[in-house]
């Protein structure tokens, strides 16, 4: 028998939904939450909570940078503007993407994964990922590899994302992935560069070969690093193959839309055909 995961992704996928559907999934939290501390990055927290979206349960997983200054950009989306949180020093902020000004390139980010303490299949992912980001984002902007700074990706949240799905990937042990097509969603969004189309230039950019639609939902429904991320794992974009259902997780999304905001994970065996 081998061990399949597939990706349902009815309202796209960023990398914050992806962490909690693999979660929700029974994953053990906190070993997840030790090899995730293997990164050696500090200034943020972790908020890992169950919630619901449309009457279903799901995780919620949320990447709080301290001591940060408003910044908003395209991954945006799936992390609500607002849900107002209290902090310590006692001033109230919308929950945007807070990042410090910090601007990685593609090699600060690939150092800072190689001289962790992480397994050298979660280094290895999680630098496929983040390539296929700066590789895009490079096209976009007309630069080269090592000249693309990541406003986009280079903060924390993205590198915690983007790890924390390897690290998960690799404590589920499966065989094979998949995925369905990808929701797009439309409208604009608002980044570094001022407001662009949604899906942004990176995301279609990555996205190059997979079956991908849109049904008009006027929201950022794939983020460039879900699309990333499921482009990197998923062997075949597809319906559901046929399995034996073992577990199903659902990730929640941020925002409240006209369709679920979740994305579903099946985990099942599917017969291994004999020759």
């Amino acid at each position: 028998m081998s061990k399949i995961l597939y990706f349902d992704c009815l309202s796209g996928i960023s990398g914050d939904m992806t962490i909690g559907a693999l979660l929700d999934l029974g994953i053990d939290q906190e070993l997840f939450l030790e090899e995730l501390n293997k990164i050696g990055i500090d200034g943020y927290e972790l908020e890992i909570k169950k919630g619901q979206k449309n009457g279903i349960t799901g995780t919620d997983f949320d990447v709080i940078i301290k001591n940060h200054h408003h910044h908003n950009h395209s991954e945006s989306n799936h992390r609500e503007h607002n849900h107002q949180h209290q902090h310590s020093d006692n001033h109230t902020h919308e929950h945007s993407h807070h990042h410090h000004h910090e601007h990685r390139n593609l090699a600060d980010i690939e150092e800072i994964i190689d001289d962790s303490g992480l397994k050298a299949s979660v280094k290895d992912l999680s630098k496929s990922i983040f390539r296929l980001v700066a590789k895009a984002e490079a096209k976009i902007h007309n630069k080269s590899i090592v000249e693309v700074h990541f406003h986009e990706v280079g903060a924390i949240d993205s590198i915690v994302d983007i790890v924390g799905v390897a690290i998960c990937i690799d404590l589920l042990e499966v065989d094979e992935i998949y995925s369905s097509p990808l929701h797009l969603g439309t409208g604009f969004v608002k980044c570094a560069h001022g407001n662009i189309p949604v899906p942004a230039p990176a995301t279609l950019e990555i996205l190059e070969g997979v079956p991908v639609y849109s049904k008009g939902i006027e929201s950022e429904l794939v983020t460039p690093t879900g699309a990333a991320i499921i482009k990197t794992l998923a062997k075949e974009f597809k319906p559901l193959p046929e399995i034996n259902i073992e577990k199903v997780g659902y990730g929640l999304g941020k925002k409240d839309l006209e369709v679920t905001n979740v994305l579903r994970v099946v985990l099942g065996k599917k017969k291994v055909k004999r020759i």
